[in-house]
C-alpha cells in the first residue's frame, strides 16, 4: 500500500507551520490596494483508507465502470496531508456622492496547484452605495456555497461534508451580483441579493443559465441565512463546491445532448446563547432533473479495445445502465434529497470546543439501478481550536462517518470516498483525526 507513514508526514505540517507564523497578522495595504488571505496545512489520519480502490482510478462516480473494486488491496490507515493558500488582492476608491468602486482578485492553490485548474475563485469588479445597494460583474464565489462553508460549517469540522456536498455550485464565471442596501425589518437588519451567471459561451440549444437568491437577517445574537440556487443546463454534480459552465467541457457537444437542471434551497442559523456558547444549523433540500448519459466521441477502434470505456462520454447523473435506449443511450433519472447540519461551539478564553454532525440522506428516484439512492451518510466530529490572537490558530478534528449500508454512497456525495477518505463501498463506517494550522492575514 502507497501510503504516507507519519514520520515523513510531521515535516510537512512543521514546514507549513513555519511558513505561517513568518507573516503579519495583518492585512497589507498600500494606498488603494489590500491583500488578505490565509494559509493551512493539515495531516490526517484515516482508517479504513484504501488506496487506488477501484479498478478505473480517478474515474467519476456516475458511470458504472468505475462501481468495481480491486481485488486484493489492504485497507489500512494511511496519513493524508493537505496545504491551502488562498490570498485575497482587492482595491477601493472612493468617489463622490458617497459611491464606492473597486474589484477583487483571489486564487486557491491546493497543495501547490490551481483548486480548479482555469479557473479563479474572484476576478470581478463592483460598485456600490450604502443606500442604494452594490452592483458586482465578473467571477465569484456563490453563496450556496461560501455562507455554508464559513461561518457555518469549517468551524464545527465539517466544512466539505456541508458545503461541498449536495446540488449546488460554488464558482461563477460570468455573473452579475446585485445586492440591496441594508434594511430595517422587524427591529432586525435585513440583507437581499440575486446573482445571475451566464455560464460558459458557445452554447446555442443547451445554454447554461445560472440563479441564486440570497437573504441574510440579523437580529441581535440570532443571524439567519436563506439561499436558492436554480442552475440550467451546468455540468450535472452532487458537487456543492464544483464550477458552473456548461453541460461539458466542449460547446461542440451542443447538439448531442437533451437538457438539464438541478436546484437547492437551504435555510441555515446561528445563535449566540452568551458570551461563550453558540449553536447553529442547516436544512438543504435537493433536486436534480438527471441527465441521460450519451457517448460525444465514439471509442478510438484503431486501438483494438472498442470498449464502452474508451469513449468520451457528457457528465451523466442517475442513470439506468441496466437499459440501453439504442445507440449507446442511456435514461437520467430525476432525483430528490433532504440534507440535515447541527453544530455547537463552546469558547473559553483562546480555546473553542466544538461539536458537528452532518446527515446526507437517502434520495427518492424512480431509477430502478441502485445508484446511491438508496443509501445515506451520517457524519460526526468533536473538535478543539486554540487561537494565539495575532492571525495563527491550531487545531485538532476526530470525525467518524457511518453509512446506512456498504454500496454506492449517498446522492448528495459525488465520489464514494468524498470528504472523508473512507470509501462506501468498502466500509459502512471509518474514522479520522485530523490536527492542522492555519493563518490569516
Amino acid at each position: 500500500m502507497n501510503s504516507l507513514h507519519p514520520s515523513r508526514a510531521h515535516p510537512v505540517l512543521a514546514a507549513a507551520c513555519g511558513l505561517l507564523l513568518a507573516g503579519s497578522a495583518h492585512a497589507l495595504d498600500y494606498g488603494p490596494f489590500s491583500l488578505t488571505g490565509f494559509a493551512k496545512a493539515e495531516l490526517t489520519p484515516v482508517w479504513p483508507y484504501c488506496d487506488n480502490c477501484q479498478v478505473a482510478v480517478g474515474e467519476n462516480k456516475q458511470r458504472f465502470w468505475a462501481d468495481q473494486l480491486r481485488q486484493g488491496v489492504s485497507y489500512d490507515t494511511k496519513v493524508t496531508h493537505v496545504t491551502l493558500f488562498q490570498p485575497y488582492l482587492g482595491v477601493k476608491f472612493d468617489l463622490p456622492k458617497g459611491f464606492q468602486a473597486g474589484g477583487l482578485l483571489s486564487q486557491r492553490w491546493r497543495d501547490g496547484k490551481p483548486d480548479f485548474k482555469g479557473f479563479l475563485y474572484e476576478k470581478n469588479v463592483y460598485l456600490s452605495h450604502p443606500d442604494y445597494g452594490s452592483v458586482r460583474i465578473g467571477a465569484t464565489t456563490t453563496r450556496g456555497w461560501s455562507v455554508p462553508d464559513f461561518p457555518y460549517a469549517t468551524n464545527i469540522g465539517v466544512g466539505d461534508s456541508w458545503s461541498s456536498s449536495g446540488a449546488g455550485y460554488g464558482i461563477l464565471t460570468r455573473a452579475v451580483r446585485v445586492g440591496t442596501r441594508t434594511l430595517d425589518v422587524l427591529d432586525g437588519d435585513l440583507f437581499l441579493e440575486a446573482t445571475y451567471d451566464f455560464g460558459k459561451a458557445g452554447w446555442k440549444k443547451n445554454k447554461p443559465r445560472f440563479l441564486e437568491l440570497y437573504a441574510q437577517y440579523h437580529k441581535g445574537d440570532l443571524v439567519l441565512d436563506a439561499i436558492y440556487q436554480l442552475a440550467q443546463n451546468g455540468t450535472p454534480s452532487a458537487f456543492g463546491h464544483g464550477v458552473f459552465t456548461g453541460l461539458t467541457p466542449f460547446p461542440a457537444d451542443d447538439s448531442k445532448l437533451g437538457s438539464s437542471d438541478q436546484s437547492i434551497a437551504m435555510i441555515m442559523g446561528r445563535y449566540q446563547v452568551d458570551a461563550n456558547l453558540e449553536v447553529s444549523g442547516g436544512l438543504r433540500a435537493n433536486r436534480w432533473s438527471g441527465a441521460y448519459a450519451v457517448v460525444t466521441t465514439p471509442p478510438n477502434t484503431n486501438t483494438g479495445t472498442g470498449l464502452i470505456e474508451d469513449a468520451r462520454w457528457n457528465n451523466m447523473f442517475n442513470v439506468d445502465w441496466t437499459h440501453d435506449l439504442g445507440g449507446g443511450v442511456f435514461k437520467g433519472y430525476p432525483a430528490t434529497s433532504l440534507d440535515l447540519m447541527l453544530g455547537v461551539r463552546y469558547r473559553v478564553g483562546p480555546l473553542t470546543y466544538s461539536a458537528g454532525m452532518v446527515h446526507l440522506g437517502a434520495a427518492s428516484t424512480d431509477n430502478p439501478d441502485d445508484r446511491g439512492q438508496s443509501n445515506s451518510a451520517t457524519v460526526n466530529t468533536v473538535g478543539v481550536n486554540y487561537d494565539f490572537r495575532n492571525g495563527f490558530q491550531v487545531y485538532g478534528t476526530l470525525g467518524m462517518v457511518n453509512y446506512a449500508k456498504r454500496g454506492l454512497s449517498p446522492m448528495s456525495m459525488p465520489g464514494n470516498a468524498a470528504f472523508t477518505n473512507v470509501d462506501s463501498r468498502v466500509k459502512s463506517r471509518g474514522s479520522w483525526l485530523t490536527v492542522g494550522a492555519v493563518y490569516v492575514f
